[in-house]
């Protein structure tokens, strides 16, 4: 059974490198090109920081940038679980972010998209813990953010 295992990864491993594949992480791999090279807006309240600080974590915090990278967060609420009597019990944190990089030596648009996303939080009656449990969720959807935009740079770059 394991060798049968092996021969499969190795097989699979083979087909990936017959086609062109190359992990963006490896030496001159696009994630190695932006790594400390997009220096995004500066945030102007509490989502932009979690977003700026989630992106820097995944690409550097920028030396040289090469990049710029602007972008607009917009968030809305909606109920997603209620209980008679009580009221919503669960609540949906929806996100979109726009954005769009652009080569700082060009001013060329590099890649642009719009992309969305949804965490959840639990209500309580006690309003600290709602509020708290609130913020985190908000600073959760901001990583995924993160890294969908960093996903997507990735990709962009590694044409």
């Amino acid at each position: 059974m394991w060798l049968s295992d092996r021969r499969a990864f190795l097989l699979g491993a083979l087909a990936l490198a017959g086609c062109g594949f190359t992990p963006a992480y490896a030496p001159g791999g696009a994630g190695a090109a932006l790594r400390g090279q997009v220096r995004a807006d500066d945030p102007t309240d509490s989502l932009g920081f979690a977003f700026v600080g989630a992106l820097e974590e995944r690409l550097g915090r920028p030396q040289t940038a090469r990049y710029a990278l602007s972008y607009s967060i917009t968030t809305s609420e909606r109920g997603a679980a209620s209980i008679v009597g009580v009221g919503e019990t669960r609540i949906a944190l929806l996100g979109s972010i726009d954005y769009s990089l652009t080569d700082t030596a060009t001013g060329a648009i590099v890649t642009s998209a719009s992309l969305r996303n949804v965490t959840n939080y639990s209500t309580t009656s006690n309003q600290l813990a709602t509020q708290r449990a609130r913020e985190d969720a908000a600073e959760r959807l901001m990583r995924i953010l993160a890294d969908q935009v960093a996903t997507r740079l990735l990709a962009a770059l590694a044409v």
